[in-house]
């Protein structure tokens, strides 16, 4: 946790009441809720939708609902969607165009009326993913409009975890389970002890402090801080997986013709389950639709995957015609050459590509092998050095 002061605490009734609060200012409340066997992100009416007394069960290419005696409702890991799904959606218009009867042609710009949103239990891991979206597509010179709409509207309140899964890396990526620095209107941490289940808050804006201002709450007491401080802590030392010690920068440069990747290529679906399921892949490719008549035609934009043998198509046939080029530029991509683009890594360590891949592929352990084969060949040129 930071040296942000706490401000409050609130009860089940109390985090009901903000949820109430929101919905009364226009915005459309977003939380995880049970649905088709799992906690996916939705809609939400009250605190009664929210997932008390479900957690998940995880590892490579699994993933399983299951119950929890304690109520806890932000005891799970992330599951299938992440908040990329709503500010930077899977399909949206730009414009569309009219034949008039003259001939003439008529082209409107798409300008739907922008949700307000509040998202209620955001994860550190998707908090830092949400600040890298936003210098993917709302920096730079030529920022996504829509997102950038939907983002600047964006109320949002995170949780802490306390309960990392097996598939979970964030520690190694320079993360972690407690919510650091700004980019958060409210931050919630639970807690269940003998003192009760209560969620510890802190305000990280104005617009933070007047929701929580609107909603019956407790003042922050020494025994609660403590325990939320205490239950973060512990869970940053039990993350399910790591990524190995090095610079993956380095690595990836210095990896390209990996034997290793012939043998995740030889596994790999070039599904694109891990690039829909990442909160911070960003590619989208533009189509044209048009009705019979040929006098409407709309132009949408929707989600891409380099893992898609079209993605990197040219006028001689796709760039990346092999699967061991297209994981290889997935990889490189997200942990090195990001950087090159956008000053960082774009890996949160969230673990979603492991869980959600159907062949159950582990970037911490692709990256590991990688790490060893170099380590290897790095050791073969040092001894036939020395023998000359």
């Amino acid at each position: 946790m930071t040296n942000n002061p706490a401000t409050g605490v609130l009860d089940r009734d109390g985090l009901s009441a903000l949820i109430e609060v929101l919905a009364a200012q226009g915005r459309t409340v977003i939380g995880p809720t049970v649905r088709d066997g799992a906690i996916v992100l939705a809609e939400i009416g009250s605190a009664d939708d929210l997932p008390f007394g479900w957690g998940s069960e995880v590892e490579a290419g699994r993933y399983r609902l299951v119950p929890r005696a304690d109520g806890a409702v932000f005891a799970h890991t992330a599951g299938p969607q992440s908040w990329k799904t709503f500010l930077h959606p899977q399909r949206e218009k730009l414009w569309s165009a009219e034949r008039t009867p003259d001939g003439a042609l008529s082209v409107t710009e798409d300008d739907p009326e922008q949700t307000s949103y509040a998202f209620l239990g955001v994860r550190p891991c998707d908090l830092r993913a949400i600040t890298i979206q936003d210098r993917v597509l709302a920096g730079g010179r030529y920022p996504d409009r829509g997102y950038r709409e939907r983002r600047t509207g964006a109320f949002l309140i995170a949780a802490e975890c306390t309960e990392p899964g097996a598939t979970c890396f964030c520690v190694s990526m320079g993360g972690g389970p407690a919510v650091d620095g700004s980019g958060f209107d409210l931050a919630l941490t639970e807690v269940l002890d003998q003192g009760g289940h209560r969620f510890l808050v802190r305000v990280g804006s104005e617009a933070g402090r007047d929701a929580l201002d609107g909603v019956p709450h407790a003042p922050a007491d020494a025994e609660t801080e403590y325990a939320a401080r205490a239950a973060v802590d512990a869970a940053r030392d039990r993350m399910g997986r790591a990524m190995p010690p090095v610079d993956l920068r380095t690595l990836m440069g210095e990896s390209l013709e990996a034997d290793r990747w012939d043998d995740v290529a030889a596994r790999c679906l070039t599904c694109g389950n891990c690039t829909m399921v990442c909160p911070t892949c960003f590619c989208t490719t533009t189509e044209e639709v048009t009705d019979l008549t040929g006098d409407h035609a709309e132009r949408w934009l929707r989600w891409d995957s380099c893992f898609d043998v079209a993605f990197s198509h040219l006028h001689g046939g796709p760039v990346r015609a092999s699967a061991r080029s297209r994981y290889r530029q997935w990889l490189t991509h997200k942990l090195s050459t990001w950087y090159e683009q956008f000053g960082s890594s774009g890996c949160v360590g969230c673990g979603r590509c492991v869980t959600w891949c159907p062949v159950g592929i582990d970037i911490t352990e692709e990256a590991a092998a990688l790490h060893d084969e170099r380590a290897g060949r790095l050791r073969h040129e040092k001894q036939k050095e020395t023998q000359r």
